[in-house]
């Protein structure tokens, strides 16, 4: 790894490399912390095999994030074709606010309201090729960009079913039946539990991104998907937010998006989630 790393940094003026921790936890990347002899500690993440703008659209994303977030986010110093080096934030232990914290740091970004849904770049929700062409219409974009391109995917892939297709076309084409109509916000796009690192303070921060401008209550739901975060980050956020409070009962909706991303990314694990929404909504 060492000459690796020297190979991308030295050039660069990032000088040599002293020390390397390989960083566990990713499934498409490889992640290194990296002492420097200027005695800076940064974080690189290398992709010999990603797409040519995969780590410069990551680097937009979080740019865009940094700009209006209370949260903390990485810097990047460095965004190239095969890897991104960004700040090193540390690791520790959340501090006693850290929930309430991050409820009322979401909250503040899904203030930040938008003319139109999308973003300046198509971006990489995993690694899956995110489209972010952007237009006034919210119902458009979800059903065009999310539901239906991912849907499509899946079934020239085989991992659904010509039935599955027809129902999740009818699904995306009725969105206006059971979701609200909402402003665009920036959102992070991809906000499980492993997308919120706690920083060496015990702050919480927002990484590894798929940004755009969306509803707000796609990106909550998010957060249910794979288990619930804390109930004081709920909490927190609704206490500060205008979200509607029944927008747990649309989560399904807009997860069934991340479901089919990780049909696509992981295999038929996903497929019987997939269908219970189908169902649900069917």
């Amino acid at each position: 790894m060492t000459q690796l790393a020297n190979n991308f940094l030295v050039p660069f003026g990032y000088g040599e490399i002293l020390h390397e921790e390989r960083v566990g936890g990713g499934c498409i990347n490889d992640c290194w912390r990296l002492l420097l002899d200027s005695g800076e500690s940064n974080f690189l993440k290398v992709n010999d095999h990603a797409p040519v703008n995969f780590f410069t659209a990551e680097s937009k994303s979080l740019e865009a994030l940094a700009e209006q977030s209370l949260l903390r986010i990485p810097t990047v110093l460095l965004a190239k074709e095969n890897f991104i080096l960004m700040e090193d934030l540390g690791v520790g232990l959340p501090n006693l606010n850290y929930w309430k914290t991050l409820g009322e740091g979401l909250a503040s970004l899904h203030s930040c309201k938008n003319s139109n849904f999308g973003f300046l770049i198509d971006n990489y929700c995993g690694s899956t090729l995110q489209r972010n062409p952007t237009i006034q219409d919210g119902f458009e974009f979800f059903k065009e960009h999310r539901l239906l391109t991912l849907s499509s995917e899946a079934f020239d892939q085989k991992l659904i079913e010509e039935g599955d297709l027809k129902r999740i076309e009818l699904i995306a084409s009725n969105l206006t039946n059971w979701i609200p109509t909402q402003s665009p916000v920036l959102i992070h796009g991809d906000l499980w539990s492993g997308n919120v690192h706690c920083d060496r303070d015990g702050n919480p921060c927002l990484v590894d991104p798929a940004t755009y401008w969306g509803w707000a209550e796609a990106d909550l739901a998010m957060t249910e998907l794979f288990g619930n975060f804390n109930r004081e980050f709920y909490e927190s956020y609704e206490s500060v937010s205008d979200i509607e409070k029944d927008w747990r009962e649309r989560s399904p909706l807009y997860n069934l998006y991340h479901l089919l991303n990780h049909l696509i990314l992981f295999g038929p694990s996903y497929l019987g989630n997939i269908r219970s929404v189908i169902k649900r909504f069917t």
